[in-house]
Parts: C-alpha cells; sequence; structure tokens
C-alpha cells in the first residue's frame, strides 16, 4: 500500500503542471495559475531525483511563458514578475532537493551505525543449540531506531542454555549504558555462577553499581525487569527466576500457560528496597513445548479503544512448525491490533525444544 501510494504521488509534479496550464488555458486572461507552476518544482524536491526537479522547474517556467505568450502578457511587468517568480521557486526547488538529498545520506549513515551498535550490544544468538531451536525479534517504538532499553541473550553454559530478557526503565543513553552492563555481566557470570540465585545477585550488584553513577531521579529509579531461564542440557525442565518482570508463556500443543512466579519480587537494581529473597520455579519443558519471554512492550500494546493486547489469549490454540515462525506470527498480530501503533520497545525471545533428546 505505502509503494503504491509513493509511485503515484511521484507523480503529483507532472498533474500541478497539467492542471495548471489547462485552467490557465481555460479561464480569463487576468487569472493566473502560478500557485500550480511554482507547486510542481517544490513537489518533485520533495519527492523525485535532482533531474526529474530540474525538468519540473524547466516545464513550470515554459509552461507559464507559453500561456504568458498566449494572453500576450509576456511583455508587460506583471508578466515578467510572474514567470521571474516561477523561475525563482523552481531555482530553489533545486536547493531543496539536494538539502533533502544529503540529510537522507547523513540519516542513513546513521541508521547503519546504530544497527552496528545493536549487534555489538544486542548480537544475534545462534539458530539453535542442541535439540533447542532460538529465535529473538526486537521492535522499536521509534521507526529507524535500532536500540533501546529492552534487552536479550542466550548463552550455553556448563549448567544449561541460560537466557534473560529486561527491560530497563527510562530511555536514551542512560538505558543503554545499564543495557551494556547487564548483558556484560550476564555473558560472564552465567558461565560461572552454578545457580540462577547466584546469577541475579550478580546482577544486582553490577546494576547498583551503574545507578550510583547516575544523578537525579535516576539514581533511584534506575532499575530493570528482567527473567532468568535456565534449561539444563539433560532432562525434561525449566528454571525461571522472575525479577518483577512479565510472566513467561509455555506453549505446547496449542495450550498456552502463564509461568507466573511462585514469589513476586523487586526489579533487579531495587532488591535492597525488600527483604525477600530471589527463588528458582522448576518447571516441565517436555519436547514440543516453546518458552515465550518478552518484554512490556507486548502486553501494553493497546488497539484504538484502549484494549491492551493479551499474548496468551491471541497465541492459544495456534500451531507453530518453529520459534521463528511464532514469532512473526506474534509481530504480525501485534501490528494488527494495534493499528501499526507500537508505543514502546518490544524484545521477543522464543525457545522451542524438539522432540529428540
Amino acid at each position: 500500500m505505502g509503494r503504491w501510494c509513493l509511485r503515484h504521488l511521484q507523480l503529483l509534479p507532472v498533474l500541478l503542471l497539467a492542471a495548471g496550464a489547462l485552467l490557465d488555458y481555460n479561464t480569463s486572461p487576468h487569472f493566473s495559475a502560478e500557485a500550480f507552476y511554482t507547486a510542481a518544482p517544490m513537489t518533485a524536491a520533495a519527492l523525485l531525483s535532482l533531474r526529474a526537479t530540474i525538468l519540473a522547474g524547466i516545464g513550470a517556467c515554459a509552461a507559464d511563458a507559453v500561456l504568458l505568450i498566449h494572453f500576450g502578457f509576456l511583455g508587460d511587468s506583471g508578466g515578467r514578475s510572474e514567470l521571474a517568480a516561477v523561475a525563482t521557486v523552481s531555482a530553489f526547488a533545486v536547493v531543496v532537493n539536494r538539502l533533502m538529498y544529503y540529510s537522507a545520506v547523513r540519516l542513513h549513515s546513521a541508521r547503519k551505525i546504530a544497527l552496528a551498535v545493536q549487534r555489538a550490544v544486542l548480537p544475534q544468538p545462534p539458530d539453535s543449540i542442541g535439540h533447542l531451536r532460538i529465535a529473538v525479534r526486537y521492535q522499536s517504538a521509534v521507526k529507524g531506531a535500532q536500540i533501546g532499553g529492552d534487552l536479550y541473550s542466550v548463552q550455553d553454559t556448563p549448567y544449561g542454555v541460560r537466557c534473560l530478557v529486561g527491560d530497563v526503565r527510562g530511555k536514551g543513553m542512560e538505558a543503554v549504558k545499564a543495557v551494556d552492563v547487564a548483558l556484560g555481566v550476564f555473558r560472564e557470570a552465567a558461565e560461572d555462577e552454578p545457580t540462577l540465585v547466584r546469577l541475579a545477585a550478580r546482577l544486582e550488584r553490577s546494576l547498583v553499581r551503574e545507578a550510583r553513577r547516575r544523578a537525579g531521579p535516576e539514581r533511584t529509579e534506575g532499575f530493570v525487569t528482567g527473567v532468568l531461564a535456565e534449561i539444563p542440557h539433560s532432562g525434561d525442565e525449566l528454571r525461571l527466576l522472575n525479577r518483577g518482570h512479565p510472566a513467561p508463556l509455555l506453549l505446547h500443543g496449542g495450550d498456552v500457560r502463564s509461568a507466573e512466579p511462585s514469589e513476586p519480587t523487586l526489579p533487579l537494581a531495587l532488591g535492597e528496597l525488600g527483604s525477600d529473597e530471589d527463588r528458582t520455579d522448576t518447571l516441565p519443558f517436555p519436547p514440543g513445548t516453546t518458552l515465550l519471554l518478552y518484554t512490556d512492550g507486548l502486553t501494553e500494546a493497546r488497539n484504538r479503544a484502549g484494549v491492551f493486547y493479551d499474548p496468551g489469549a491471541r497465541l492459544t490454540g495456534q500451531h507453530f512448525p518453529g520459534p521463528d515462525a511464532l514469532l512473526d506470527a506474534l509481530l504480525t498480530d501485534v501490528r494488527h491490533h494495534t493499528g501499526g501503533r507500537i508505543e514502546d520497545d518490544m524484545a521477543l525471545l522464543a525457545v522451542t525444544r524438539d522432540g529428540g533428546r
């Protein structure tokens, strides 16, 4: 639909010239279609190439001059002033076209840099580890942005495949710094710490140190919600540790189960405000089951009536050949639900246990 509209919009300069010439020719000699002649090259400057903008400007000047000659106004001061105005706007349109081109080049360069940063901070995990198939998606709320405050990581460790999905409170560079700290600590500690409780403690200490370096409200409010998951190399079980994050979903045979934590706990970097100890929940994870981890951008996506998206209800009864198909279908369904209006970043991670052992 968007490409169709763009192709037809590119005809707008020609239509403006044609409409202006016809209107000028078929109306009173004292009526001027100057507005159409000036609009054509300016429209071309925004939609078309430099060559097309120059041609639109030449066409506008030529059409205006022909009609002025036809009505005998080219020799008087009013006709010359009109033609000079059209020529001036046409020349200015060329300048505007070049400015827009160089702005587009800079924007493209900035997006390439942002993509490189995303790949460095949030590298693509392997498609599979053993009998686990893995897929991730990152959907930014800001069109063209590549990274925000949501994070994910997957790592094969001596204790099993460990995953992290989290959401840093806040936006901007402070959020990106917290993402970098959390992922750096996770990648190191996931290899060393024998339990998810100790892994969460490492993350807690590092994020508290990071928060203390901030100034203002971010010093006390820069927390991170997150879920740690561990899938041992043998056996059919899954371990989860949830720190104030939306509950993961387990999908199996069309059924969807919400893996709510047995004990609610505070987000990471806020542990010192409470006395509750972290607890790991162990759940069955038989072959054919998919674990879906996500950030709250998914469940807080609303339609025009203000109804929040419910992934559990939307996915119930559906079957997917793998985690990639699940995430693609999920993002398509969210965009349909919201009418394409995504107001918060979304990080999605799906892990499917295949039938083999």
